[in-house]
């Protein structure tokens, strides 16, 4: 389906941003869909460099993820790790050998100078995928997780301590310093978006990031493309992840609507699932209520049409 100039940008994270994508993906022809994706949860492990959400989403737009898993390649074998571990080697962050291959010749592409956006085109090329996915920024930037333990470099914290550390605030390293990605820049700039799609990932650790590139926040809310979220919080828990978790242990309710003011006038639209229908009365923001789990392809499908038949309603006014 068409919407209107030819382009939409989707915001995403991992899991449950790549599902959406997907659901995406399914619906518009390839070149209209853009996706600029998460880089703080980027970190360096083994002397790899490893890009968690940008992989995820590769995985799962080329049909090559590991679908009870959420994350990883589907058939994966684990014979490096066990070898590692059999060495006394650090195997906390679980790299599958097919999945080490991705890492392997990213790290080198990029110890040659290559920039991440153009190893990422062409790791989206290689795995037959036509939309295009932008990293954030091609610079370094790195989220730190503040919590009751300290300071934890986000994976030691999402993936070694599995969440459990109380969350007290996040810090984006080299946030300040980072440029947008030029092709997100360029698509803004061209006025060719139909729609701003932000994807039911975390908040904090998965939008935030892309959001608080210098100048990012401020160039999508002047789009004239409406901005549409759909809640990652469903009647108070997290489709996946630790996002209420940590909205309860920043102070917030858990609920989709303090995620909606967590984005606030950045919003058109906000999109809640059926099961928060009796918490919006009052909320004056624009909305949705719709289904909004993705257990199956055609859930993902509804969705991504819902989405898209609002986009095609806002053109005509």
């Amino acid at each position: 389906m068409a919407t209107g100039h030819g382009a939409l940008l989707a915001l995403s994270g991992g899991v449950g941003g790549a599902k959406l994508a997907l659901g995406l993906a399914q619906v518009l022809p390839a070149q209209q869909l853009n996706i600029v994706v998460n880089t703080g949860d980027d970190f360096e492990h083994l002397g790899l460099t490893i890009c968690p959400d940008i992989d995820t989403l590769l995985y799962t737009l080329s049909g090559r993820g590991n679908k009870s898993l959420g994350w990883g390649l589907e058939g994966e074998s684990w014979n490096a790790m066990e070898a590692l571990e059999s060495l006394g080697g650090d195997t906390w962050f679980r790299l599958g050998d097919k999945d080490l291959a991705t890492h392997l010749w990213r790290t080198e592409l990029l110890s040659r100078g290559v920039q991440l956006q153009q190893v990422t085109t062409e790791l989206a090329q290689s795995m037959g995928i036509a939309s295009n996915i932008f990293p954030m920024t091609n610079d370094s930037v790195r989220t730190t997780v503040i919590c009751d333990e300290g300071e934890l470099p986000f994976q030691h914290y999402f993936v070694r301590r599995q969440c459990e550390p109380r969350v007290q605030g996040f810090r984006f390293d080299g946030i300040d310093t980072a440029t947008p990605n030029p092709g997100v820049e360029q698509l803004i700039m061209d006025n060719r978006l139909d729609a701003i799609v932000v994807c039911p990932s975390n908040p904090f650790v998965s939008i935030d990031p892309i959001l608080q590139v210098p100048g990012q926040w401020q160039a999508f809310a002047q789009c004239s493309a409406p901005v549409i979220a759909v809640s990652p919080i469903v009647a108070g828990m997290a489709i996946k992840g630790p996002a209420a978790k940590m909205m309860r242990e920043l102070g917030m309710p858990a609920t989709a609507q303090a995620v909606a003011a967590y984005y606030n006038d950045l919003i058109d639209l906000f999109v809640f699932d059926r099961q928060d229908q009796q918490d919006i009365a009052g909320e004056e923001r624009p909305h949705l209520c719709v289904n909004t789990l993705m257990v199956t392809r055609s859930d993902r499908l509804r969705l991504a049409q819902v989405i898209l038949d609002y986009v095609v309603e806002f053109s005509k006014r």
